[in-house]
């Protein structure tokens, strides 16, 4: 529940009608402190739900829904807040993947399967949060200079960008050739079901009075 309230307080502050926009970058920073702080939230989450227990169906429900909120709503709020870096191409890739999963869950929870998330999809995840935030720094700074260190704000945001592109692409591949395999076994299985269960009527003795 936090982290769905925290989703349009994030829209809020990298919109234009955000009141503090200083010049010292104190706009990137408290946007990149709540997306941490969001992000945090997705894993204490789900680690205490297991330790205790507390899997609920509302849980269960809630969770995925703000998880697609949180990243759909930050990679749509970047197109417009830092369109050098977040193009419109990237966001329809990132965003129609998370469609593309969540439909591919619905119809397998359905058939009664389920599909597991992949360490594509964890490497994933980890891209989104590194191209999220170095994109609304480098709203401000081009790269911080640390003496002899210097870090590429804008460069590590336009790098990790494609490389969450990549491996959405590659995730959501392995996620449908996964979810094809588990569908198929399970159209067999219930094809043979039903021819076992059309031999078992056929061979039973009729019932009928003569």
């Amino acid at each position: 529940m936090s982290r769905i309230v925290m989703i349009p307080l994030l829209l809020w502050i990298l919109s234009p009608h955000f009141p503090w926009q200083g010049s010292g970058g104190e706009q990137e920073i408290l946007a990149s402190i709540l997306f941490v702080l969001a992000s945090i939230t997705d894993g204490v989450d789900g680690y205490l739900a297991r330790k205790r227990g507390q899997i609920t169906t509302m849980g269960m429900l809630l969770d995925p829904l703000a998880d697609k909120i949180m990243v759909t709503g930050a990679i749509i709020a970047l197109v417009a807040y830092n369109p050098q870096v977040v193009k419109v191409w990237i966001a329809v890739v990132i965003i129609g993947r998370e469609f593309l999963i969540s439909g591919l869950r619905s119809i397998a929870a359905s058939e009664g399967f389920t599909i597991t998330a992949s360490d594509l999809g964890k490497l994933k995840t980890v891209g989104q949060m590194v191209f999220v935030i170095a994109t609304i720094l480098a709203h401000h700074w081009y790269q911080w200079e640390f003496g002899w260190l210097i870090i590429p704000v804008k460069w590590t945001a336009i790098v990790a960008g494609y490389f969450t592109v990549l491996v959405s692409t590659v995730s959501a591949i392995d996620y449908f050739v996964g979810f094809w395999k588990q569908i198929d076994h399970a159209s067999k299985d219930r094809r043979g079901s039903f021819v076992l269960s059309r031999r078992k009527g056929a061979a039973s003795p009729s019932t009928n009075p003569r």
